[in-house]
């Protein structure tokens, strides 16, 4: 096969010379060693069979040094993975990637992507020698990689009714067995998520004294994990307890405490109960949401079941 690209020739030099052996060789050759990302080429990047990918993230300074380290290492994975060269100080491509993929900087990194429906990432960072670069991208096909996720930094202290959930701290909080977690993942300039933050802080109050249950929220523009999923902010996930590999549940109901707290009595896999403050709460600033959330409670007044939820509000 002849090519326009750094790799000139690739020779058919193994198997029978058949349909389906010459179709797996053309598969496997007909992508540069290395894809330098454009607008023009993405299509070819993320529409490929190969899913998996290898993508070097530098600035064009280093480029020069890197390219061929990372070109020769392609070479031992045609067919397997994808290698793509994104270029970090390109304004118009290259800085959108990098901020997508949540890489900082200007060292260089190679990001292993799996560009499947868990877009799962896993980095490199050090130096990129082309032995690194090669145990790298086999381990990332055997599986043995730990999860890069975009993450804010982990706050060093989360004593506030709603915990703070960020990417590196995703697994100890809501992946925790022992607890049902109730997640948002919000955005900090979506006015839905403003207009809700008052009613998902009342009823993070009501359930400070439940041990069981942890109410939480993840800013989804900053932060990432392959199981909190979002189509659109606010999203609020359910996480129970004892189950937490499988799928979180959608909680799709009306966004009042009333019916959040309906949902996580009918859903929680440990039962709990409010219990009744020992001694009078402190006295807070007055605000609408205490009136807003009296009117949702009298709008459900017809239900017993709402009345009861009410009572033990």
């Amino acid at each position: 096969m002849v090519k326009k690209e750094t790799e000139k020739i690739s020779y058919f030099a193994d198997g029978k010379f058949d349909k389906s052996t010459i179709a797996d060789f053309v598969f496997s050759n007909k992508l540069p060693l290395v894809t330098i990302f454009t607008r023009e080429n993405a299509p070819s990047v993320f529409e490929s069979p190969i899913k998996n990918q290898l993508l070097l993230f530098a600035v064009s300074n280093d480029s020069e040094k890197l390219l061929p380290v990372f070109e020769e290492a392609a070479k031992s994975f045609k067919g397997k993975l994808i290698f793509v060269y994104v270029q970090m100080d390109n304004e118009d491509v290259g800085k959108p990637v990098s901020e997508y993929f949540g890489i900082t900087g200007e060292a260089p990194k190679v990001l292993a992507y799996t560009g499947n429906d868990d877009a799962k990432k896993h980095i490199l960072d050090g130096e990129l020698t082309l032995d690194k670069i090669k145990t790298f991208g086999e381990d990332f096909l055997e599986g043995k990689l730990k999860p890069f996720f975009k993450s804010d930094p982990i706050p060093e202290t989360n004593d506030g009714d709603v915990k703070i959930v960020v990417g590196n701290n995703f697994d100890e909080i809501v992946l925790d067995e022992s607890k049902d977690v109730l997640l948002e993942i919000y955005a900090p300039w979506c006015g839905h998520c403003q207009a809700f933050e008052p009613t998902y802080n009342k009823l993070a109050k009501h359930l400070r004294g439940v041990d069981s249950i942890v109410i939480a929220k993840m800013d989804g523009t900053t932060n990432e994990h392959h199981r909190a999923k979002s189509d659109g902010f606010p999203t609020i996930l359910f996480f129970p307890a004892g189950n937490k590999s499988f799928d979180p549940i959608n909680v799709d109901v009306d966004r009042t405490v009333v019916a959040l707290y309906k949902f996580l009595k009918k859903n929680a896999s440990i039962p709990f109960k409010i219990q009744k403050p020992t001694s009078a709460p402190k006295t807070e600033k007055p605000t609408s949401e205490p009136k807003a959330e009296s009117s949702d409670i009298k709008e459900s007044h017809e239900s017993s079941s709402d009345k009861d939820v009410k009572d033990e509000l």
